[in-house]
């Protein structure tokens, strides 16, 4: 902020500089230094007094405030008051350089256009002021807007992502509490990874983008996690990038479509198969993933349920218009393919 008003002041100091400058300039070598005075740098004191009284005050006060009738008002009263002085000035210290005409050469422009004329000159620094001024505020409610977007924006993030935790680790509660019977060693190495899970949840995730190698590592201790709990009716297949990608996303945004795969693709009764697959080209991660289709009773209360709803809100808010991701049942079997670019 403090480096944008040091830059404010000295290009105003440069455009005035050149503008008080130039009649001398362009008068080098002329005798007559006073007529440049008297015509060019008096009128330029008046157009800065009327410009930065616009700047800082005016604008502000009454024109962004709405009071249009005030605003023209007192600037008419100044341009008029600029111009009685000029005037006066011309003629009190510059009364050497008036201009005598000869006689028979008529009587010149009326007084009244000569007026006007320098009126409508006291004009353009009011208009100048009006313009920066307005593109200034203009330049600071985006600033604002866009600030204010970005804070939201975060928010609604971290929302989802504080969202997340409790349904991964509620689902896969469940999956463990439905081992603790059948095979209570099972249930305690269930316990001891899921542990691990949460860590990583809980201390990797709070940042904007992790690398794709953490969040497979990830990925794969979770669904052999979940293949404990399955029977042998079910085949679980998945194929990871096994190298390092250099790849970052953003944390936890494939875990609810393998959730997903493995509360609605398996059954207790009936064979059953889960086929995950990763494949990076280039920048441009492809995840794919298919499941048996078998859909919860509506008593079923295993999982919350937001687990995509999730997924699609983040994918819009961080990946907007660098993603694809559509579902589709054929042969009751669902597939969803996600596909992102790289940020």
């Amino acid at each position: 902020m403090y480096r944008n008003k040091k830059i404010t002041f000295f290009s105003h100091l440069i455009v005035w500089f050149v503008l008080f400058s130039t009649p001398f300039v362009l008068a080098y070598g002329q005798e007559d230094v006073n007529r440049v005075i008297a015509h060019f740098i008096v009128p330029m004191v008046f157009y800065a007094v009327i410009f930065y009284t616009n700047y800082f005050v005016l604008i502000d006060r009454y024109l962004f405030a709405k009071k249009m009738i005030v605003f023209v008002v007192v600037n008419l009263i100044m341009i008029v008051l600029f111009v009685y002085l000029k005037d006066i000035i011309e003629n009190t210290f510059f009364e050497n350089i008036t201009r005598k005409r000869p006689e028979g050469d008529g009587e010149g422009p009326p007084v009244k256009l000569l007026i006007y004329v320098q009126m409508l000159s006291y004009v353009a620094p009011l208009l100048f002021s009006i313009a920066i001024k307005t593109t200034r505020r203009w330049i600071d409610t985006e600033a604002e807007r866009k600030e204010a977007a970005n804070f939201k924006l975060k928010s609604e993030l971290q929302h989802l992502h504080y969202q997340l935790q409790p349904h991964f680790f509620f689902n896969s509660l469940n999956n463990i509490y439905a081992l603790v019977d059948i095979s209570p060693d099972e249930a305690k190495t269930s316990i001891h990874s899921l542990s691990k899970l949460m860590r990583y949840m809980l201390y990797e995730t709070n940042v904007e983008l992790v690398s794709l190698s953490k969040e497979i590592d990830f990925m794969t201790k979770y669904i052999e996690l979940m293949k404990l709990r399955v029977s042998d009716k079910t085949v679980v297949n998945y194929d990871f990038p096994s190298s390092e990608t250099g790849i970052k996303v953003a944390p936890l945004l494939f875990i609810s479509l393998i959730e997903n795969a493995f509360k609605h693709g398996v059954s207790a009764s009936k064979a059953s198969e889960i086929t995950i697959n990763m494949n990076c080209e280039g920048s441009v991660i492809n995840f794919n993933i298919e499941n048996n289709n078998f859909p919860k009773r509506t008593d079923d209360k295993s999982g919350s349920g937001i687990g995509l709803q999730n997924l699609e809100k983040r994918l819009e808010l961080l990946y907007n218009g660098k993603y694809s991701f559509d579902t589709k049942l054929i042969d009751e079997r669902f597939i969803a393919n996600l596909k992102i670019e790289k940020l």
